[in-house]
């Protein structure tokens, strides 16, 4: 495929999937349903929406998110024309910290509130062409949808949201990696009792970036309690290198792939290197680590990139919420494996890859890719 077939048919995979933009909730207007995200950012401008530049430094600040009653799993119900908290999600209320101290000092005693148990930060990391608003309410969604009992905040690194920014946002990706691991120390530093980080696309590259130099500068890692990469788009070899570097991983460690991964498929076209870690068949390259894939192939997230079926699908949803029981079950006695997931039909291909597949109404497994 030349360059020009390339970008044409790139434009028209994202064109169909307009996302639209943050809103407030009309003055006078009610709601029932509001999910707090923290945020830390180095996007340019002072002040939301915070746009694509580049800035040196994090502000810090929090998004009361507003989702509407009709919410259905997976979705996230766009606000377009007029905006409508019984329809759409909107912003609630926003503030702004001025110092790192004071968003640990808030973090904290929002951590305080909530019962022994259940005094976790869920640390989201978004992927190429996502704007601010994309993240924030993204993290919003998946928190509600899993009915996350923690903290949520999002690094919302500077992607230039638009299609054909590929080339910046990995560049991008790289500018980010300094600020999330002082993100990351800052939030090893609070009183939660686990730290969890997900991360989506690039957001995954910015992620092992910024694992690989808190090892390279001697900082341990034992601040973070799981990680998880969907979908991620790192080259196999540098994974390979940026998983050396960091050497003991945090656990669980877990990586979602997906063959039908159109987006990740364009991503080879364009950088003219195959094998994303988020679409690889075969890793045995990669078993040697201790890292769990879980192969999401089956599944289909009704968007033609299909680059993000863990949030975007409700059974995949239930997992990513069960990750670290997930996780110890396989690695304690693969004879549990049958009761994890109602609905779904898991085999354990190694010892590091665990298949997916969703059971049709005749009960079998739905047909492969």
């Amino acid at each position: 495929m030349n360059r020009a077939l390339l970008l044409f048919a790139l434009v028209f995979l994202t064109a169909c999937t307009f996302r639209g933009n943050l809103a407030r909730i009309p003055d006078g207007a009610t709601t029932s349903i509001l999910r707090p995200v923290y945020f830390a950012t180095n996007r340019g401008f002072d002040h939301l929406p915070f746009g694509g530049d580049r800035r040196t430094g994090l502000i810090f600040g929090e998004a009361v998110v507003s989702i509407p009653a009709a919410h259905e799993a997976g979705k996230i119900e766009w606000p377009r024309g007029t905006p409508d908290p019984e329809k759409h999600f909107l912003l609630a209320g926003t503030d702004v910290y001025d110092t790192d101290r004071s968003f640990l000092r808030k973090i904290n005693a929002e951590l305080a509130k909530r019962p022994r148990g259940e005094r976790e930060v869920s640390l989201f990391i978004h992927g190429f062409n996502s704007r601010f608003a994309d993240g924030l309410y993204r993290m919003a969604q998946i928190g509600h949808d899993l009915d996350l009992p923690g903290i949520a905040v999002q690094y919302s690194w500077p992607s230039a949201g638009h299609p054909l920014g590929y080339v910046y946002d990995r560049d991008s990706a790289l500018f980010a990696r300094d600020d999330l691991e002082r993100l990351i120390t800052l939030l090893s530093r609070s009183n939660a009792e686990n730290v969890i980080v997900v991360a989506h696309s690039l957001g995954s590259l910015v992620t092992m970036e910024a694992l690989r130099q808190m090892r390279l500068r001697g900082k341990s890692l034992s601040g973070i309690d799981g990680v998880v990469l969907m979908s991620p788009d790192i080259d196999q070899q540098l994974f390979k290198t940026q998983v050396e570097k960091i050497g003991t991983l945090p656990q669980p460690f877990v990586v979602f792939t997906s063959e039908n991964d159109r987006a990740l498929g364009l991503a080879e076209r364009i950088t003219g290197q195959r094998g994303r870690v988020g679409r690889l068949s075969d890793v045995s390259e990669l078993s040697e680590y201790d890292i769990t894939f879980i192969d999401v192939t089956a599944f289909r997230d009704g968007d033609p990139l299909n680059h993000f079926a863990i949030a975007n699908s409700p059974a995949l949803l239930q997992i990513l919420g069960r990750v670290q029981d997930f996780d110890t079950a396989f690695s304690r006695d693969r004879s549990t494996r049958a009761g994890l997931l109602p609905g779904t039909v898991i085999t354990v291909q190694n010892a590091t890859r665990i298949i997916l597949q969703p059971i049709t109404g005749s009960g079998s497994p739905a047909a492969g890719p």
